[in-house]
């Protein structure tokens, strides 16, 4: 009896914690609802809930016509109702629900610490992304989103300079985008959680390959130094390799790199030393939940290092809930943790965790990371729409 009733606080912990990420959060400006008016949780006409301060900012201050941000409805702000469920979930739960606590700040001089220089994109011209690549020759920034066009491709000075990927059902299109890469040949390469399927375009937006049924939920994607696409597949818990005769639009082989992994999705290549960083996050609730896992594997596929949560939790004074990972040019792994919106060195592989915190401020809930060649770090900042710049301003 005793121990039943130790094992129930951390999984009604969790149980709260999943329902305050999936039920009790605007996914507009990712605030959690309350019975305050700003945030009080509104039903619009489609059955999608946003709050009232999101309903303010969307609605034509005249007309007051607003279009859902998820699945693009046309309604009036004037139309919308209290979402009685959240309220009373909220009612329900009460004081089990607690502030997030506030994220650790590093000294403005930290070695290795970045600042925030610019950002680009913004609601409107992004409507929640949730990739982000690089185009290794020209250096434009392509960002899979919701929007009616799902890919949008930004020049250096942060304006969109093109758009591809109609919103639809037709195999060209794109139905629910989760990441995106850029081949070394300038090709696009989109996961589409929508019919499971890898896409293929050209730079200007033309499709040339559409690879299906071989995926239960292809998640991450990412290019290797050999021109070859790593994906991983979050349903199946395995790591692909894909190789592609991409001007001609042929798939030529197919490798399964790994199996047995756990709900993977981010994942990234080191063009230092070939080795390949896999995101674990597992699903459900229990012990446990709610904990990520970084595995990197060496280019033979051996793992070198291996650090998960809880690991993590012994060296920084937070929870840490790693959303994306990426290395940097000198082969060190960087995760985003959107527990504390920060971003976060773990060391190189065979020195984990060297845990050393690298942005500690300015981020609402960084998806995506990804490094120029001029050692600029871009964070994909979801509840902003945003791109974020930083720079290291030391040495």
């Amino acid at each position: 009896m005793g121990a039943e009733a130790s094992g129930s606080g951390p999984a009604l912990q969790e149980l709260v914690r999943e329902a305050e990420i999936s039920l009790l959060e605007c996914k507009v400006c990712f605030e959690r609802f309350g019975h305050r008016q700003q945030r009080r949780p509104r039903n619009l006409p489609c059955g999608h809930v946003v709050c009232l301060a999101c309903v303010a900012a969307l609605a034509h201050p005249r007309t007051l016509a607003l279009e859902c941000p998820f699945c693009r409805r046309a309604c009036r702000g004037c139309d919308t109702s209290d979402c009685l469920p959240v309220l009373h979930l909220l009612e329900l739960l009460g004081s089990a629900l607690r502030p997030a606590p506030a994220a650790p700040r590093a000294a403005p001089c930290a070695p290795g610490a970045l600042t925030c220089h610019r950002a680009f994109g913004g609601w409107g011209t992004l409507v929640n992304p949730t990739g982000l690549a690089l185009c290794p020759k020209t250096g434009r920034v392509v960002v899979v989103h919701d929007g009616r066009r799902r890919v949008k491709i930004f020049d250096s000075g942060g304006g969109c300079a093109h758009q591809f990927g109609e919103k639809g059902e037709a195999a060209q299109d794109i139905r629910y985008p989760l990441d995106v890469t850029v081949t070394n040949d300038c090709h696009v390469v989109v996961t589409d959680a929508g019919d499971r399927s890898i896409k293929v375009f050209d730079f200007f937006g033309q499709i040339k390959l559409v690879i299906g049924g071989q995926f239960s939920l292809p998640w991450g994607v990412e290019t290797t130094p050999q021109n070859g696409v790593v994906v991983t597949d979050a349903e199946a818990g395995s790591l692909h390799l894909l190789e592609v005769d991409f001007p001609e639009g042929v798939l030529q082989r197919t490798e399964r790199l790994q199996v047995h992994l756990c709900s993977p999705r981010g994942v990234a290549v080191s063009w230092l030393t070939g080795a390949i960083a896999v995101l674990e996050q597992p699903l459900g609730l229990g012990t446990g939940a709610g904990s990520t896992t970084v595995k990197v594997f060496s280019p033979s596929m051996q793992l070198i290092g291996q650090v998960d949560s809880f690991g993590l939790s012994l060296f920084f004074p937070s929870r840490i809930t790693a959303s994306a990972v990426t290395f940097d040019h000198q082969g060190n792994v960087i995760v985003a943790d959107t527990s504390s919106q920060a971003v976060l060195c773990l060391g190189k592989p065979e020195e984990f965790p060297a845990l050393k915190p690298i942005i500690t401020h300015g981020l609402s809930h960084p998806v995506a990371l990804t490094f120029t060649k001029e050692n600029a770090l871009l964070v994909l900042d979801s509840a902003a729409h945003s791109i974020k710049v930083y720079k290291a301003d030391w040495g």
